[in-house]
């Protein structure tokens, strides 16, 4: 017979056993991920030079005179994330400055699930309204522009992570403590004054990890840039040109007709790892300020 106290502990223990599982099936499954690229890429470098992949400026891996330079690649990746963060960033943080600061509470309670919305709708749907919608009006103030192009591409992306920065920046300034608040207001500041004098420089830290969050979702997206952006390597930061990204060259090699094993194939390896550690290190870099951040305040 099991008496109260001792019903207790048992529950506890089913708790702490399936909370450590699921922490461990987590770990295991990086562990995992980590060993493929790994494993892979390391046979991949066997065929191809290092200095090679990390230098050349041509990617032709499935053309019939191959060349192993992913700093095209790169450069797509770059240049779409980074349009797609000056959409993003200007409009996600005066929608967080607003819901924070002026929205009242009711407006707030309906409008912030309203936007974290954009967050649920399937980024293929991104993908085709870039190319249907966004493509065709860029057209008529760019002629010049190709029918693929990062510009699009970038812009879309933008429009997804507005929810992103949006919700953890108002998360962030909301933390600020009230009587920094209080006592701008005390000190005759406006309510603009305190909300970008005070606020927002007191929740920096929380916003810059918002906003490497979202460049991380950014440089990781894939549909929308491998329906929009075109499947074309180009080492160009024109927006109005065809480019590839790390992410459409995966796709375009997972779908195709490419042998299983070859150095073709394992080629999505090593691009795969060079978008891991790239990820990995903005990530790192979010943690680490967010555990500055907080110490700050303790």
């Amino acid at each position: 017979m099991l008496y109260p106290d001792d019903l207790m502990k048992l529950k506890e223990r089913i708790i702490e056993s399936g909370l450590a599982l699921s922490a461990l099936v987590t770990v295991l499954t990086t562990i995992g991920i980590i060993w493929v690229l790994l494993s892979q890429s390391l046979v991949f470098f066997k065929d191809v030079s290092v200095v090679e992949f990390l230098t050349g400026t041509e990617w032709t891996p499935l053309f019939t005179i191959k060349n192993y330079g992913i700093l095209p690649l790169l450069s797509g990746t770059m240049l779409t994330t980074f349009i797609a963060i000056a959409v993003a960033l200007p409009i996600g943080l005066s929608i967080a400055i607003y819901l924070s600061e002026y929205a009242p509470r009711k407006f707030r309670a309906y409008i912030k699930p309203a936007l974290e919305v954009l967050a649920a709708v399937p980024t293929v749907v991104y993908g085709f309204f870039a190319l249907t919608v966004v493509t065709p009006y860029l057209k008529t103030v760019f002629p010049e522009i190709s029918p693929f192009n990062a510009l699009s591409a970038g812009i879309v992306m933008g429009i997804m992570i507005i929810p992103m920065i949006s919700s953890l920046s108002e998360d962030a300034l909301n933390a600020v403590p009230q009587s920094l608040r209080e006592a701008s207001y005390g000190m005759g500041s406006t309510r603009f004054q305190t909300a970008f004098r005070v606020k927002v420089p007191a929740a920096s830290s929380g916003i810059i990890v918002s906003i490497i969050l979202a460049i991380s979702r950014a440089v990781g997206e894939t549909m929308i840039v491998a329906i929009a952006a075109g499947q074309q390597p180009n080492l160009t930061f024109n927006p109005l040109e065809t480019i590839e990204t790390i992410t459409a060259y995966i796709v375009q090699v997972s779908l195709g007709d490419v042998p299983h094993g070859s150095i073709e194939y394992r080629t999505i390896f090593a691009v795969g790892l060079a978008l891991f550690v790239f990820t990995f290190i903005l990530n790192n870099i979010s943690f680490y300020i967010r555990q500055k951040y907080q110490q700050k305040y303790e």
